[in-house]
């Protein structure tokens, strides 16, 4: 089960990302029931609420604010619509499929796993490339060796 709010605060990708899509691509990254708003802002809105959150003063990808993993997880996902442009230009990848990355990486976020050391990363890295072939996309970490860094 899962409950979604999905909000355009920057509209330009509204088309990419119809409901069904955005629905499907969470729900194969969660393991349990879920709520989740997912907000598209634009890098205003982002580098405010990464300064606010994370004391860094730039827009982001994607955040993860996670509220509740039982019984259900609760959380808010906020991606910035020009940094899923600009990274999906300089990776040479579609940008819908950028976006089903960073869903389904934000929402392994909310169920508590994290990529802050190796072991973490690794295991993470492993779920979201499984995750993502298993819905038809490209390791988005073979892809993301050939292009800039980002964070």
């Amino acid at each position: 089960m899962l409950t979604l709010s999905l909000q355009f605060a920057d509209p330009r990708h509204r088309a990419l990302l119809p409901r069904h899509k955005v629905r499907r691509w969470l729900r194969a990254a969660l393991e349990s029931g879920a709520e989740i708003t997912v907000r598209i802002v634009d890098a205003d809105e982002g580098r405010q609420l990464n300064h606010q959150f994370r004391a860094k003063d730039y827009a982001t990808n994607v955040l993860t604010f996670d509220y509740s993993h039982e019984p259900v997880v609760v959380a808010d996902l906020v991606i910035c619509a020009e940094v899923v442009e600009r990274e999906a230009a300089a990776a040479g990848i579609d940008i819908a499929a950028h976006y089903a990355h960073l869903l389904v990486h934000g929402a392994l976020h909310a169920q508590g796993y994290d990529h802050e050391v190796d072991d973490e990363a690794a295991c993470m890295e492993a779920r979201e490339t499984e995750l993502l072939l298993a819905l038809g996309f490209a390791d988005p970490y073979a892809v993301e060796a050939a292009a800039p860094d980002r964070e």
